[in-house]
């Protein structure tokens, strides 16, 4: 057991630093540090652990912020840059230097300086996404295998985009379409790190903000092909939901480790009203099943029963929190309660 120093963004003014200690079962707030407003979205630097980038989702226009992470897990403002657009929500660092920014309407990728991942350069132009009907909402962006996926939730598209001539400078050279009025929302890649199977390559997983559900497809060959059969099409609301409003968000697949071998998919529902569930938001999780052929692999829920766990204390729209969770027994629970009761939460 060994203590973690976790940073969260939000809606305020700082990004926090948390000490969780796995083997008492704490997780204590230790600092407030200060940022520009709305850091909502925060990411590390893939080389370089103590490089932090935050957006400020602000309107009209927002920025992005370098940050030095110290020993303690306190900030240093570095650099701040103009996103030059509105409200972004998203930022991701590229193996090229750029970092990405995910304004409303438009794609933006931001040069660092050459061998000084803490400055910014001037931003390279934007990327504008034609969509028909209602505005383009880009929400994240992937990088994979020389492209940069990036889903729309507005354009019900997933876009694909390749570098064009110098530093930053992006252009479509295709798009994965989706059933209109889904809202790709973010999405996530088996086979672009340590968690790939070697008989499981370019399944993509799209969670869609608007129907609440997680799918997984093949990636089809670029620019434009044929999108094949869907793997899975599942629904990420808990089943004892109260009627309450939930939006799926956020997906992550856990990297197989001795001790849990087999990957889980967990995706994040945002309760969000007009009616609410008074036990706030939840995570849906979903085991990885696989055999030696793609052809039949299956992708199930870990358990119906079980699927969805307190994530907050309260609402997304009342009083929020942070709680830890420990995956046990090689599917999930926690160390005080198989019940999944939280260890901590402030």
């Amino acid at each position: 057991m060994v203590k973690f120093t976790i940073l969260a963004g939000g809606f305020a003014q700082f990004v926090a630093t948390y000490l969780f200690d796995s083997e008492a079962g704490s997780l204590n707030l230790v600092k407030e540090n200060p940022t520009g407003k709305n850091p909502s979205w925060i990411a590390s630097h893939p080389e370089n652990s103590s490089i932090l980038y935050a957006v400020n989702e602000v309107s009209p226009i927002g920025s992005l912020q370098s940050f030095v992470i110290d020993s303690e897990g306190g900030l240093s403002l570095v650099d701040t840059i103009s996103t030059e657009g509105n409200g972004p929500t998203f930022a991701n660092p590229l193996t090229s230097g750029e970092v990405t920014a995910m304004n409303v309407r438009v794609f933006h990728t931001i040069p660092t300086n050459s061998g000084d991942s803490l400055r910014f350069l001037r931003p390279a132009p934007v990327v504008n996404f034609p969509v028909g009907n209602g505005p383009s909402n880009p929400h994240m962006s992937l990088e994979h295998e020389g492209e940069v996926f990036v889903p729309d939730l507005g354009g019900d598209k997933i876009w694909r985009l390749v570098r064009d001539g110098a530093p930053g400078n992006f252009k479509i050279q295709g798009q994965i379409n989706v059933d209109v009025g889904s809202g790709p929302r973010h999405i996530a890649i088996h086979g672009t790190t340590t968690i790939m199977l070697s008989h499981l390559h370019n399944i993509l997983f799209i969670v869609s903000e608007t129907v609440s559900t997680l799918t997984a497809m093949e990636i089809p060959p670029a620019p434009n092909g044929t999108a094949l059969p869907l793997i899975a099409n599942i629904s990420t609301i808990p089943s004892n939901s109260l009627n309450a409003k939930f939006a799926a968000a956020e997906i992550l697949i856990s990297t197989p480790t001795s001790q849990f071998p087999d990957p889980l998919i967990y995706v994040s529902n945002r309760n969000l009203g007009p009616k609410f569930d008074p036990r706030g938001d939840t995570i849906a999780i979903f085991e990885l099943k696989t055999t030696s052929r793609k052809t039949t692999t299956n992708y199930n829920s870990v358990n119906r029963k079980k699927d969805v766990e307190t994530l907050s204390r309260g609402s997304s729209n009342s009083s929020l929190g942070f709680a830890a969770f420990s995956r046990c027994s090689g599917v999930y629970g926690s160390q005080a309660d198989p019940e999944h009761e939280p260890w901590a939460g402030h």
